[in-house]
């Protein structure tokens, strides 16, 4: 098993490009699977994790609901934003700068084989990471992604999450809001769910912003821990 990453930090990037980048990575590593089961190659499988922040964009889970985007292409145009439906689960959600977006693209048979520990261990990441900063963050059950004030009427979300999985190899992963625009959000019903606010962190902090770098440096420390990985 190899529980080696290799880390990229893509600064701001279009969401489109990253998202060709994370199909190629993709389909190299389950390539090299396939060629492995067909020929005993004993190739070995690496993992990569990319961190990128998008300008503005609305994206669109395989299940979700198109009606759940609030704006014609012309407001969309208006406010520079962009439209994508796309290959992970979750219905619609936004990215944007300000927001830090983690991409693992693992070959979960170098970790364990469960999809579902998989978003629970990448919740714990943002819970964990969240914590530092003495926000206390929680999963609410039967929604995917990370919450504050979890049952009472001031449940907000912080952290959006989307996965897509073939032959155990991962892609797409979540968007941490850390200095967003949140009155994007009002352009969408966020994850098709009505009636819940959404958060950034430095509004809990009651800061004008947080510092970015620090943020992904704490995320990825936390990431490598629960894992039990490496970076390259």
């Amino acid at each position: 098993m190899n529980k080696i990453i290799k880390v990229q930090d893509l600064g701001l990037r279009d969401y489109k490009v990253v998202w060709d980048f994370q199909e190629t990575l993709f389909k190299e590593t389950i390539d090299i699977k396939i060629k492995n089961r067909r020929e005993s190659a004993g190739l070995i499988t690496p993992n990569h994790f990319l961190f990128v922040s998008h300008p503005h964009v609305y994206t669109l889970g395989k299940s979700g609901d198109a009606s759940n985007l609030l704006l014609s292409n012309t407001q969309l145009q208006s406010k520079g934003a962009k439209f994508y439906k796309i290959n992970r689960g979750g219905d619609i959600t936004y990215h944007g700068p300000g927001q830090v977006v983690g991409y693992p693209i693992l070959d979960l048979e170098n970790f364990f084989t469960d999809i579902h520990k998989f978003l629970r261990l990448l919740e714990d990441t943002i819970i964990l990471t969240l914590a530092e900063y003495d926000v206390k963050a929680e999963r609410s059950s039967g929604e995917t992604g990370v919450w504050l004030d979890v049952g009472t009427p001031f449940a907000r979300k912080i952290c959006a999450m989307g996965v897509r999985a073939s032959r155990w190899v991962t892609m797409h992963g979540f968007a941490l809001n850390v200095n967003t625009d949140l009155g994007y959000f009002d352009n969408i019903i966020p994850c098709g769910i009505r009636g819940k606010a959404v958060t950034s962190l430095n509004v809990e902090l009651g800061q004008v912003s947080v510092d970015e770098e620090e943020v992904k440096q704490k995320l990825l420390r936390h990431f490598l821990v629960l894992f039990e990985a490496s970076v390259a």
